[in-house]
């Protein structure tokens, strides 16, 4: 284990395929995507992802740390990522959160943009099964966690799909948001299921959390305070519309967002740790003392809140101030 396996590529158009579809279950699809969505599609239909995200992955990653079980053995397997390696295979949180984003975009965009439902339908199910595909050629996965990662997401989602009008309207409005916001999921945290050595999950579960706490005070409180507002007329989901103006707008508005995401990760990441290794007194460079529950915690669910919130406050700010809206 940790040892990385020697392997001999004879078709690189499925290596460099699922190698690609993979990422889209990783953070840098996460912290790029579901921004771009806020700044350039539609505030509901990323609130609606960002939530059912963090709620499905939330249940995705203690599920499998209550099931304890393993990942394929290699061999017979060859595996082509070794970070999760440690953390157990049932359920695929990769196939959980494919699931879960491509569909609910689709049931939130279906009744707002005039686009064919099945073309929409096609795309959410190719995204999902390039993901759940990928899992299975790294392997990573069986096909047993795969599906049933697949299936526990659309349960999660059809559970969700009636009451989320209500749930967006307390997120909006309700005066306990904020606070709910942050103590719930860091409640979650410090009390996530403990194993007898150390995984990645609870410190990518915290960072899930974090990112949704952060992003849900923002919408809170963009709504109190009639923060800046993204014409509708932007983007739309009908080819026509788009333009040489509204491209470059966007891709004005993703990179800036985008920089001052990335820049605010690493600013806080520094500021944090460094905090915590005063308090804990130990070194910054010592990954064992950033493995202990008292420093992991704190340490991502701050830096990912801060993430969240200035997604959907400070970039729409700066937005406004460019004349990006």
């Amino acid at each position: 284990q940790g040892c990385t396996q020697k392997y001999i590529v004879k078709n690189y158009f499925y290596y460099y395929l699922f190698k690609f579809s993979a990422a889209l279950g990783e953070e840098i699809f996460y912290i790029t995507f579901l921004p771009f969505t806020y700044w350039n599609i539609d505030h509901s239909v990323s609130r609606r992802m960002i939530i059912i995200w963090s709620i499905v992955m939330y249940i995705g990653q203690v599920s499998k740390d209550i099931l304890k079980w393993p990942r394929p053995l290699s061999p017979p397997v060859v595996k082509l990522e070794m970070r999760t390696d440690a953390e157990y295979g049932m359920p695929s949180t990769h196939a959980m959160a494919a699931t879960a984003i491509s569909f609910s975009f689709l049931t939130a965009t279906m009744n707002q943009y005039e686009y064919p439902f099945e073309l929409g339908l096609v795309a959410a199910f190719v995204f999902s099964m390039l993901v759940c595909l990928s899992r299975l050629y790294t392997g990573m996965h069986t096909v047993l966690d795969v599906i049933g990662g697949a299936l526990i997401s659309a349960v999660l989602l059809m559970l969700l799909y009636p009451a989320w009008d209500m749930i967006d309207h307390l997120l909006l409005t309700s005066p306990f948001c904020p606070l709910l916001s942050i103590v719930v999921p860091l409640v979650l945290c410090y009390n996530y299921p403990k194993l007898d050595y150390y995984s990645p999950t609870r410190g990518d579960t915290t960072t899930i959390l974090g990112a949704g706490a952060g992003a849900t005070v923002g919408f809170w409180l963009n709504n109190q305070y009639a923060a800046p507002a993204y014409t509708g007329e932007n983007l739309q989901l009908g080819i026509p519309l788009i333009t040489s103006k509204i491209v470059v707008v966007v891709l004005a508005r993703f990179f800036v967002g985008i920089f001052v995401v990335l820049l605010t990760r690493q600013l806080m990441k520094s500021v944090v740790l460094g905090m915590l290794g005063y308090r804990y007194k130990f070194p910054i460079g010592d990954l064992e003392a950033r493995r202990r529950l008292e420093v992991e915690v704190p340490y991502k669910f701050i830096t990912y809140s801060s993430v969240g919130f200035s997604a959907t406050v400070i970039v729409p700010l700066l937005h406004k101030l460019l004349g990006l809206m």
